[in-house]
Formats: structure tokens, sequence, C-alpha cells
């Protein structure tokens, strides 16, 4: 599809062959709420509401002062492809089949009814703009949608860059950014946010209630903004990453995620590259204050669910050098999640307890009056939206592949890391421990600097752990939800 097309497609018979599935609920009393989707690209939680000194987010603080703030909340598989199927679909990637960047969504669930699909076989006008599932026909989901912008420009043009700047930085994955002329509307994030706006004043129009998607591609690597977003971050006064001397010589083999470079990286491009990533969250929250200016002057908010979140987190040169996803330490599985729904008492207030993306599907279900479908292995969090800090989850649950070498994405897994955060404690198992094990406090040592794995004051902790991560998540549910 060219990059300017839209997408629409016939309702009629798509909806007449499921008009009798038995989840889908027709109580007149159920409450028609319409959802905002937003959904950001290798977003890590360096935002304001998430106590960031790096950026500056006020449309995202301002639906964070509006809903709640999700502190904990955990992807299921820290890449791109992998997290999406596993959030749109309300299964885990050992259900899906999904672990590669190239591996279709369907494989594995060629029947299930993804998220929008949900809505729009429930009567829901469903369209969206930009990266919501994945990039890539095998990734998409036609059936999915009513109209589709799918995205583009994911490499800025050679006209539309001031500066360019390419590192020798770890192998397997891009490593540059890049200073545009272009405005935010000439951007293809901005197209999309002004696209999902057309979508949402559309529905309006047609008195239908809606699903609405605006998937951002930044602050996805090469990291690309327009130059007054690099204005605002000189890299003389980036902050440095907290790296003990020898901190990368301390890392399980395992557990890294790139094959570092053949030179270590100098202060100061670290410093540029982590001023550059700064830059395009702050242009993404241009971008979310868009969408969120047309819930104000629509007048929408009394009838809205709104989400904000990302599909996986994101390292900045931590642990001693460690960039991009594709880990099991706390930067890369712990991702930004803000809901508003209307009405509810958490509202305004932030949330500390253990959430994870594959929650979110049940969660919005019940939030507009249905009856989850079966199959979801998530658990909706509704009761955290009217409590927050009410008991909740004892873990949650990431896992990762690795190939024979260090790599984006291998597309052939050699064994897995599984890893389980609880409230103080992550571990995570390698290979079932072939590969060694990872423990780290969260109350003593909150940048997971210091492995006590093996360490003999810490066997029963790791025995509870390890039962724990075998168990899976149905042993960690909450007592009732």
């Amino acid at each position: 599809m060219s990059s300017g097309d839209s997408r629409l497609f016939s309702r009629r018979g798509f909806l007449g062959s499921c008009a009798a599935a038995p989840w889908v609920r027709t109580a007149a009393a159920a409450p028609r709420r319409n959802v905002v989707f937003i959904i950001a690209d290798d977003l890590n939680t360096e935002v304001d509401c998430y106590g960031s000194r790096n950026t500056t987010t006020p449309n995202i603080d301002r639906l964070a002062r509006k809903g709640v703030v999700f502190q904990q909340n955990h992807c299921q598989f820290p890449l791109c492809q992998p997290s999406r199927a596993s959030l749109l679909s309300g299964r885990r990637p050992d259900t899906t089949g999904v672990y590669t960047l190239k591996t279709p969504t369907r494989i594995r669930m060629k029947d299930t009814i993804f998220l929008p699909e949900f809505f729009r076989r429930n009567g829901y006008y469903t369209a969206h703009a930009g990266k919501v599932y994945h990039t890539g026909e095998a990734a998409e989901d036609p059936r999915s949608w009513d109209e589709e912008l799918r995205e583009f420009g994911k490499t800025p043009p050679p006209e539309a860059v001031i500066r360019k700047v390419k590192a020798n930085g770890p192998k397997g994955h891009t490593f540059e950014w890049d200073v545009l002329n272009y405005t935010d509307a000439q951007m293809p994030d901005g197209i999309m946010a002004h696209r999902a706006v057309s979508y949402i004043e559309k529905a309006v129009r047609m008195g239908k209630p809606f699903f609405v998607g605006a998937g951002f591609r930044r602050p996805h690597a090469p990291y690309a903004a327009p130059k007054p977003y690099f204005d605002r971050h000189p890299w003389q006064k980036t902050s440095l990453p907290d790296n003990p001397p020898g901190q990368f010589a301390k890392l399980l083999k395992a557990a890294i995620n790139y094959a570092p470079p053949d030179k270590p990286l100098t202060e100061e491009q670290v410093r540029e590259f982590r001023a550059a990533y700064f830059s395009c969250v702050d242009f993404v929250d241009a971008q979310v204050g868009v969408v969120l200016d047309a819930v104000d002057r629509l007048d929408l908010w009394k009838n809205t669910v709104v989400v904000f979140c990302a599909d996986h987190g994101y390292h900045l040169g931590d642990h001693g050098g460690l960039w991009h996803k594709l880990s099991l330490f706390e930067n890369a599985t712990r991702v930004p999640l803000i809901v508003y729904a209307p009405d509810l008492p958490g509202n305004g207030h932030a949330c500390g307890r253990l959430t994870e993306s594959v929650d979110l599907y049940p969660t919005l279900t019940e939030l507009c009056g249905f009856d989850a479908p079966p199959g979801l292995e998530g658990t909706s969090f509704v009761p955290l939206l009217r409590d927050p800090a009410r008991k909740w989850k004892r873990g949650a649950f990431c896992m990762v592949g690795r190939g024979n070498e260090l790599a984006e994405a291998p597309e052939h897994i050699v064994f897995f890391g599984r890893s389980v955060r609880t409230e103080q404690w992550r571990f995570t198992e390698w290979d079932g421990g072939k590969q060694g094990d990872e423990l780290y406090d969260h109350q003593a040592d909150p940048g997971e600097l210091n492995n006590l794995a093996g360490k003999s004051a810490h066997a029963g902790t790791m025995k509870n752990l390890r039962a724990l991560l075998h168990e899976g998540w149905r042993s960690a549910l909450p007592d009732s939800a």
C-alpha cells in the first residue's frame, strides 16, 4: 500500500458471518465507551510522569493527571512484533508462537479475535493510523480495521536531513540520529496523528462508537525529529547512564542483547545519542497532544477510554553499554502505561502494583461493557482503576529468544531467557539455568547492577522465585479481580 493510501473494508459480509458469536454482548444497558489507543515504538519510561529529568512531556503528563499511571507495567517480549502480537491478542508469546520480527502475527492464531477486531465485531468503527500492529504485510491485520493508514517513512529522505550522524555502535541494529528540517505536520508521525483525529471525527459524525489507534514510530531508531526538538537537548547537558567501572564485564553472556562495538563509544557519543533519543520522545509527546486536543475539542472525555502505552522498553547505554531492546533487564521490559476511563475513582493517581501489557485486552473489553472472549491470558486491571493501592499480582512475566549470534531478532531461536518480576525482586533464568541465572533486589539495587544469583544468603529467595517462574503466570494471579 502506498504511503498516502487508506483502506476501507466492507463490513456487511464480515459482520454477518460472525453476528452470532457467543461472546458478542448485545445488552442495551452496556456502556458504549469509545477507545483511543495510542502506542509509541521503543519508548522506555523516560517521560516526566515516570520521574524522568531528561525529557519534557506535557501532553503525556496531562493524560497522566486525568488517568492512572501504571508504574510497574511490563511487556511479555521486548521486541516489536512479539510484543505487539501478545498485547493485541491478549495471549502470551508461548501461545502466540511469535518470537521474531519475521514471524507472521497469525501463524498459530489464525482464528484469534484480536483486540481491535473484537470491537469491530461488536459494531464499533475501527481505524488506525501508523504502527499499531508491527510493520509488514505478514504482521498487519486487515480484518481488524474498517480503515487504516499503515506506517511509512521509517527512514527520513535525504532532502529532509539537516544533519546525519552515524556511529559504530552495538552490532546488528541501526545506530544513527538525524536532525530534520520538517515541521511536525510533515513528519510521518505528525501525519498519523492528524489522520487518527480525522478517524475520530468521522466516527463522531456517524454517531458510532469507535476504536481508533494512533501508532507512532518514534523514538525508534534512527532517532529523527525536527530541529526544534534537538535544540531542547544539547548533548553537552545530557545525562550519562549510571555505569560503575567494569559493569559490562559482569554481565552474563546470555544477558547481552547485541554484540558490543569493536571500539567503545566515547562519552560524547553516548551523550549525543541519548540526547537524540530524548528529542524524539519530546516529539512523540507533541503528537500525543494533537490527539488529546481532539478529545478535548469534541468533548469525548465523558464517554471515551484513552490509553497511552509502548510496545517495550529501551536501553540507552546503561549496564555498562547496552542499547536498544531484547534484554530481560528492567529498562527493556518495563513499559509506560497510562489509562483514563471515565468516572473511576483511581483517576489522577499512580499505581505501583504489577501489571502486564497482555492485561490490556480484557481491561478494555470490561471498561466498554463486554464479556471478554475465551482464551485470553491477561487479567483485567479494572479493579486497580478503582483502587490503585489494592493488592494485585505476585509477578509479571517476560521472555526473550537467543540465537547463535547476538543480533536483532534472531530468526532461529536456540534458547530462551525467562524472567519474573515481583514487587521487590527480578529473577531471570537463561536456557532453564544452563546459561546462568540473575537475581536483583529492586529495593537495594533499582538499576539491577548487582547480580545476587548464587549467593548463599539469597538461596531461599532464589528457590521461591524459580518456583514462581516455573509455575507460570496463572500462579501469580490476584486472589480476586
